[in-house]
């Protein structure tokens, strides 16, 4: 798989991510095509599931919902967020985000600038092993999103 930009990143050659509840895709990274200034994804969330809380002490992170019905926290606020919306999440907002419909979501994020070391990019701030059924245990408290972590936010 080359590197290179530009590249054209399949979701399905994303690695699936549970490891904060529901599935996440990091597609665009600095690993899969040289991205220097942030990294993009896909988070398909099925009824009932959520992405835990957490924050991002150096980037903001930029949503746009493609389907689905969404509630998310924002440093406890609880807004409702749908189809056809943007969301800019400030550096350091505490936030979750929670399927309350009754199909599947599908949510665009974005994070900009890099966390200047990937284990520095993602704050959890909440248990999320109770997640999803799928979620992963025994992960530090923080941790750098998937790209860095070469898979291994």
């Amino acid at each position: 798989m080359s590197t290179q930009y530009p590249r054209i990143v399949d979701v399905d050659e994303a690695p699936e991510n549970r490891r904060h509840g529901a599935e996440l895709r990091t597609m665009l990274t600095p690993t899969s095509c040289g991205a220097t200034s942030g990294f993009m994804g896909l988070a398909i969330v099925r009824p009932g599931e959520r992405i835990a809380e957490h924050y991002h002490p150096y980037s903001e992170e930029f949503v746009f919902v493609v389907c689905g019905d969404l509630e998310v926290d924002l440093d406890g606020e609880t807004r409702s967020l749908g189809p056809d919306q943007g969301l800019m999440i400030p550096i350091n907002m505490r936030h979750r985000f929670r399927n309350v419909g009754t199909t599947e979501a599908r949510m665009v994020f974005q994070l900009s600038p890099l966390a200047p070391r990937p284990d520095l990019g993602h704050v959890s701030t909440e248990d999320h092993t109770g997640c999803a059924e799928h979620a992963g245990a025994g992960e530090s408290a923080a941790s750098g999103p998937p790209e860095h972590a070469k898979v291994a936010s």
